[in-house]
């Protein structure tokens, strides 16, 4: 404790609407990376359940390719190659979100290929006997059950596409860790700022945690409660 009070804490209440800028930031990019990695998860993941031709093929490349390289490998290239080679040169939010996203997607859609692939043949073939063609069969049989199974999987997604946020510092993206390294080169206060977006990180990953955690238990397979 007298550590901790060794320390000059006001400066972090004094830059408060800038801490509170960049964790919107970071909640806003966190969010838009969690959704765009579910929806390329459940699509590419069903494609390669279903070995879907030519999808199914390339999106194993692209899981290969994005899982076996950095992360942060891959913000800079989509920022400094990708995204200037096509004629973008604005704000580095778009290759922001999109980094995260991609990132994401790729881990989720073996997350979801994994869990569609463990629904048992014999529900799909019941639901084609009813008279389901094969979208219906995935979206009502495949799917709900799939993405139960997969879920503990895409817990550990979702939580690591939240704290990868912080690697968007190297674009200059204004979100917590950015902006915790800007208010510590100004002021020195080093020790300081970096311990108060620690526990913001560890809050907003508890958070989330638990959020998910709840979801999982409510959407629980019958025998597994």
């Amino acid at each position: 404790m007298k550590l901790l009070a060794a320390f000059d804490w006001s400066f972090i209440w004094e830059n408060r609407a800038e801490i509170w800028s960049g964790l919107k930031n970071t909640l806003k990019v966190a969010a838009i990376g969690i959704a765009g990695s579910f929806l390329v998860g459940v699509v590419l993941g069903a494609a390669r359940a279903h070995r879907i031709p030519v999808i199914s093929q390339l999106a194993g490349i692209y899981v290969e390719v994005i899982r076996n390289t950095p992360i942060i490998v891959q913000i800079f290239f989509l920022y400094y190659g990708i995204l200037p080679w096509v004629g973008y040169t604005g704000s580095p939010f778009l290759a922001a979100w999109l980094s995260i996203t991609i990132w994401g997607g790729a881990f989720n859609t073996e997350n979801f290929r994994a869990g569609f692939e463990a629904v048992p043949r014999q529900f799909r073939e019941a639901a084609y006997a009813l008279g389901f063609t094969p979208l219906k069969a995935f979206l009502n049989v495949t799917l709900p059950i799939g993405g139960r199974i997969a879920l503990p999987s895409t817990i550990n997604t979702y939580i690591s596409v939240l704290k990868n946020t912080s690697l968007l510092l190297v674009i200059g993206y204004a979100e917590l860790t950015t902006v915790a390294n800007h208010i510590q080169s100004v002021t020195f206060r080093t020790f300081e700022m970096f311990a108060v977006i620690a526990v913001i990180y560890l809050v907003l990953v508890w958070t989330l945690s638990a959020l998910v955690r709840l979801l999982e238990a409510r959407l629980a397979l019958p025998e597994s409660r």
